[in-house]
């Protein structure tokens, strides 16, 4: 059996990685040859393990096998197939992507913040908004939502309610503790920043803002998550 573990980039997957980890003992293990953040931030901080076979192999197991992914619900994914999708504001999971993807060069970062609000495809992550829609139409009681806002403010209880949908065998670990962001944020202040609900309000220039809002994908996925269009084109 697996669970997808789904979510656009810069959405708190690796957070619900590390949590699944310290509070079920999960290792989970992602739809890609390669973990780069594995690699970046160490196995066993965010309970990484190697996928066991093909998707298909892993879906055919007894054993429960949970498994990353940012790609859109494609055809690797069956109908039946239990998922954790944790959502985040667009706006904040964009701006949080193009200032990981500037790093180095911070002066990349409005280039960026624009390339990934005007990504288009069917396959990969695709843009924010159809990626959001393509986990979460049609509704699914075995596909769960789990909110960055609820995640970030009561960890525990928000995971617990996820886990217990989509995998309700599992029983959570005795004296089971979950670092703090800032914790996570001595171990890497880069990868882990901010961790706020609203950052793009002071990291959207309003002009950016009225593009995210001018693709129907967005205003359809923020209008299904119930984040209100402001009145106005600023940050």
């Amino acid at each position: 059996m697996l669970v997808w573990v789904a979510s656009f980039p810069r959405s708190g997957n690796t957070f619900l990685r590390i949590i699944l980890h310290r509070l079920y003992g999960i290792r989970a293990s992602t739809v890609y040859d390669v973990d780069g953040v594995a690699e970046r931030l160490g196995e066993e901080l965010i309970g990484y393990t190697d996928r066991p076979g093909s998707v298909a192999d892993v879906r055919a197991s007894d054993a429960i096998h949970f498994i990353k992914t940012h790609r859109q619900r494609d055809a690797d994914i069956d109908e039946h197939d239990p998922a954790i999708c944790l959502v985040r504001d667009g706006r904040d999971a964009l701006v949080s992507w193009a200032r990981q993807a500037s790093e180095d060069d911070p002066s990349t970062y409005e280039a960026e913040l624009r390339a990934k609000i005007l990504r288009v495809g069917a396959v990969s992550a695709g843009s924010w908004g159809s990626n959001v829609l393509s986990w979460l139409r049609p509704p699914a009681q075995h596909r769960v939502m789990l909110r960055y806002e609820d995640l970030i403010r009561d960890p525990r209880a928000a995971v617990e309610h996820a886990v217990t949908r989509v995998a309700p065998a599992l029983a959570m670990l005795p004296s089971a503790t979950i670092p703090s962001l800032d914790e996570l944020r001595r171990h890497d202040h880069r990868f882990f920043r901010r961790g706020r609900v609203g950052s793009h309000q002071d990291e959207l220039p309003a002009d950016l803002h009225q593009l995210f809002w001018s693709r129907p994908d967005n205003q359809a996925a923020m209008k299904l998550l119930g984040y209100d269009r402001p009145n106005t084109g600023g940050a």
